[in-house]
């Protein structure tokens, strides 16, 4: 070994020294959740070239092979590994896109959360006065509603006023939009509390006597200090919009069988539970708890690694 190379032990110790390295080797749990969620995420993102077969495609089912036990029990087929559903799908192939489709619902629903409730936010803690009051109002408004009865009721009514040809196709966008306006009132008053601090620093001022406009202080001076919140509290959101959507799609207001979700997997698998058919929703329902735990447990470690309070 030359002197350049660091030797193993020196790697370990450097890697101790990193902050975010040494935090993760410091905490197994959360180095296991945060390779098991790179992992789900990977499945859901390369699911059209992991998958065996295209669930969606009609063409590939069999009746033959329907209702067939994962691989590994006495009458199961090894072209599938964890069973088959009553049309003939390939479980697998339907728990990664299930998957996807959850994963993608979570993020959009988030992302508009995020949007939303910083803008109101920002304008809320930077202007003050009668704007903060009646955009805290209207989120204090919407606390009085639970975000899940919320979103339930904006997809009923959504899902009822569309003709029944359209409501598959448009399901997804409807859920997205009832999860992201069901969420913004948390990001606000996050973003909100960290304004009235940021706005009394003194690059605050220097900005304006150097004459800044106030967008310009809102999004380029202000906006970049208040970020480390809202990205722990939007990484602990997915798991809230992911379960959320489950829940809508078990109650039949969310992702329709023809683009199934997680929850929709385990609606349809529910039905097939006590007949022995337990593998129809116990693999969903794994799959969703991993993906869940997962992004709570990341989500607390980047809580603990962004906040210095915590440190």
């Amino acid at each position: 070994m030359t002197p350049d190379m660091p030797s193993d032990g020196n790697l370990l110790a450097r890697m101790r020294r990193h902050p975010v390295a040494g935090s993760l080797l410091a905490t197994p749990v959360t180095l296991v959740a945060l390779l098991a969620l790179l992992l789900v995420v990977a499945c859901a993102i390369f699911a059209p070239w992991i998958a065996r077969t295209d669930p969606y495609d009609l063409a590939t089912l069999d009746l033959l092979d329907s209702h067939l036990p994962p691989a590994f029990m006495a009458k199961g087929d090894p072209r599938f590994l964890l069973g088959t559903d009553s049309q003939g799908a390939d479980l697998a192939s339907l728990l990664l896109y299930g998957l996807r489709v959850s994963l993608l619902v979570g993020v959009l629903a988030v992302s508009i959360s995020v949007t939303l409730g910083t803008i109101a936010g920002l304008i809320s803690g930077y202007l003050g006065g009668l704007v903060d009051s009646i955009v805290m109002r209207i989120a204090d408004i919407q606390f009085t509603f639970p975000a899940m009865m919320l979103a339930l009721l904006i997809g009923g009514v959504s899902q009822s006023l569309l003709p029944n040809d359209k409501r598959a196709a448009l399901a997804m966008p409807i859920v997205v939009i009832a999860l992201g306006i069901s969420h913004w009132p948390h990001f606000a008053r996050l973003v909100r509390g960290a304004v009235l601090v940021e706005r009394q620093k003194d690059y605050v001022a220097a900005a304006q006597l150097a004459g800044r406009g106030h967008l310009v202080l809102m999004f380029r001076h202000i906006l970049p200090n208040v970020l480390n919140p809202i990205f722990v509290l939007a990484t602990l959101d997915i798991a809230f919009a992911i379960m959320a959507e489950a829940t809508l799609s078990f109650l039949s207001f969310g992702m329709p069988p023809t683009q199934p979700s997680l929850g929709t997997l385990i609606r349809i698998g529910y039905g097939y539970l006590y007949s022995g058919e337990w593998w129809v929703v116990v693999f969903p329902a794994l799959t969703l708890v991993v993906l869940l735990v997962s992004i709570n447990i990341v989500g607390d470690w980047l809580r603990d690694l962004l906040d210095p309070k915590l440190r």
